[in-house]
């Protein structure tokens, strides 16, 4: 089957310094696994936050499944995220040092399964983040250069 990116959360690569990155499964309902092979997630507001030794995706929403019953799922309820005690152990210690967080950063299906991509960050500054931007323009304007040399 492989894998199919659902969606992306674009400010996460530009609002963050990605240090490390894992892949989790989600707990889910019935009816939010059918929503999220719609398409109808959206992940730009949410976070990961440790909660009783187990992490928890929050604000990520995912809309009502219209198939299903008036009684579904609420959008924006916490997800739990299913990791071995290891990766949990780990993230709970990356997440110790100042300004570090850990945000979503893509859901895909996996075998026809959801999961979820997080990243250990550090938030850039706004002129790390225009420096970024910068890099980034200059090897744009590079390639399209090479590109036109051929």
């Amino acid at each position: 089957m492989g894998e199919k990116i659902i969606t992306r959360n674009k400010k996460a690569r530009h609002d963050y310094e990605i240090l490390d990155t894992i892949e989790a499964g989600l707990v889910l309902m019935g009816s939010e696994i059918k929503s999220i092979r719609a398409g109808r997630i959206t992940i730009g507001e949410a976070f990961v936050q440790d909660r009783d030794g187990e992490m928890w995706l929050l604000n990520a929403h995912i809309a009502h499944y219209n198939q299903a019953s008036h009684n579904g799922h609420e959008p924006l309820r916490p997800r739990k995220l299913l990791l071995h005690k290891k990766e949990i152990v780990k993230l709970q210690t990356q997440i110790q040092a100042k300004g570090m967080t850990i945000v979503p950063l893509d859901v895909h299906l996996s075998n026809g399964r959801a999961k979820v991509q997080i990243g250990v960050a550090r938030g850039r500054k706004n002129y790390d983040k225009r420096e970024a931007l910068r890099r980034k323009d200059d090897k744009r304007r590079m390639e399209r250069a090479i590109k036109g040399n051929m």
